[in-house]
């Protein structure tokens, strides 16, 4: 059965295995960490000065016992729309369901322990596999959407922004 709780700092080795290559790196976190690669203390590091705020919460996913996912909520600016970030499921564990599983989840959080109304993720076009699971997660493009593009290793990456409302 599939869990979602909060993320502690012994998850952190697991997750950062699961990177593989610095493109799927990227892809999981834009530019947001400077080097690659990570370890799982830099991890760590990271969401202790993001959480500062109150308004950044990291979210591990447990199945039978195991890590099976992970991803973080935070709340830009206020607790109406939850933006959703760092979205990765285990290698070994892909392809069942488990990331649809562990958004739904995500998505019931944020409705139901801090009043949002909201969700919203960006997702680049370069990730298919990531992109059919938030549609299958219910997430749709945004309306009227501005392109966006991040430069990632020389290139520019578009950027889709998608939301669904909870």
């Amino acid at each position: 059965m599939l869990e979602l709780r909060p993320f502690i700092p012994s998850d952190a080795d697991e997750i950062v295995s699961w990177l593989g290559d610095e493109t799927a790196f990227r892809k999981w976190s834009a530019d947001i960490y400077e080097s690659y690669p990570i370890s799982g203390a830099d991890m760590t590091a990271w969401y202790g000065k993001a959480s500062r705020g109150g308004s950044f919460f990291a979210y591990t996913t447990v199945d039978d016992g195991e890590i099976a996912g992970h991803l973080i909520i935070r709340f830009p600016k206020d607790k109406s729309t939850a933006r959703f970030g760092f979205v990765i499921v285990d290698p070994e564990r892909r392809g069942r369901g488990i990331g649809r599983q562990m958004l739904e989840l995500s998505k019931k959080t944020a409705a139901e322990q801090f009043g949002a109304e909201r969700a919203t993720l960006g997702v680049f076009a370069n990730n298919e596999p990531a992109y059919r699971c938030y549609l299958a997660a219910g997430f749709r493009e945004a309306e009227g959407q501005k392109e966006e593009y991040c430069h990632i290793f020389d290139e520019d990456w578009l950027c889709i922004e998608m939301s669904v409302d909870l």
